[in-house]
């Protein structure tokens, strides 16, 4: 691997999961399942068959999602370690995300990381019922509009940016009926689309809190370790060095957007030129290219991702 330039690699979150997610890589290293052997037994339940054979809908349940996810994308990075001397400048993750890029930083075991993500999932569906709570895209307007249409319709509910994903498409949460009314402001001022999506969990809104004060009494019991590679934080885009802040900031970010775009930015401020997707989908690359299309960009889903990313120049 070419170390001229400066590499980050990222994480993804809720929404790239699929059946099979992981078919192009096991195939390349086969002993990577006891890695969700691992994950099973501390589930109570076999993770990979859910994630080869679904129900889809299982999958797709938050609680089981979070891990599903976690471990997919750290087996991705141990095949990458294992190919490769690759040396990333930062790391960071989107939303779950972020959690695979501390385990990957040492900050966590995977141990610890599934147990974590798998409670995160619990308190986050037990927080909001069925219903009660919603998430919609919006694509079109800046930031400000997006801001301003919220504060404009949310009355006496919750209504908020959850997700700056990239300019001119950023996803709201918070109460069903605030949000119907967020989608109806947005078209009047010109978005160019501002749709529900799929969700049982208004993540990263007030509507959360609940499931922070709840997850808090678990992430405050596990041991963190100094990260050895930075990471860049959700909640503000900088890395945290004490193991407090990065808890405190993981609590946050459950009730806070995700400042996607400031992650991205602050990357390019540290002269990162190259940046590997590394888990399930492409989701992460879309958005980055629409932030900044300076990067050179790779995800791995299989061998011949994996060489083309082995292959930086």
């Amino acid at each position: 691997m070419n170390t001229g330039s400066k590499l980050a690699i990222v994480f993804p979150g809720q929404g790239s999961q699929s059946l099979g997610m992981m078919n192009g890589l096991i195939e390349i290293k086969s002993d990577i399942k006891n890695l969700f052997n691992t994950a099973s037994e501390i589930l109570g339940y076999d993770l990979f068959e859910v994630i080869t054979s679904g129900p889809e809908e299982k999958l797709n349940q938050t609680e089981i999602t979070q891990p599903a996810l976690l471990a997919s994308a750290y087996a991705t990075w141990l095949i990458l370690k294992e190919r490769t001397d690759v040396e990333p400048t930062v790391l960071a993750g989107h939303s779950l995300g972020e959690y695979t890029a501390l385990l990957c930083a040492g900050v966590l075991s995977f141990e610890d990381a599934v147990a974590l993500v798998a409670e995160r999932g619990r308190c986050m569906q037990k927080a909001v019922p069925a219903g009660v709570g919603a998430m919609a895209a919006i694509l079109g307007l800046s930031d400000e509009q997006v801001i301003q249409v919220c504060a404009d319709v949310a009355e006496d509910e919750i209504v908020s940016a959850a997700n700056f994903n990239s300019p001119g498409q950023i996803v709201i949460a918070g109460n069903k009926q605030a949000v119907d009314r967020a989608i109806i402001a947005a078209k009047d001022v010109g978005a160019k689309r501002a749709l529900p999506l799929p969700v049982s969990v208004p993540s990263h809104c007030l509507l959360m809190k609940e499931a922070a004060n709840e997850f808090e009494k678990t992430l405050s019991q596990v041991a963190f370790k100094d990260a050895e590679i930075p990471v860049l934080q959700n909640v503000d885009a900088s890395s945290k060095s004490s193991s407090e802040d990065i808890k405190t900031a993981l609590l946050e970010q459950l009730y806070k957007p995700v400042r996607w775009v400031d992650c991205i930015n602050a990357m390019q401020s540290m002269d990162v030129t190259k940046i590997i997707e590394c888990g399930p989908g492409k989701v992460l690359s879309g958005l980055i290219k629409r932030i900044d299309r300076s990067f050179e960009l790779f995800s791995i889903q299989d061998e011949a991702s994996l060489n083309k990313a082995i292959e930086l120049n």
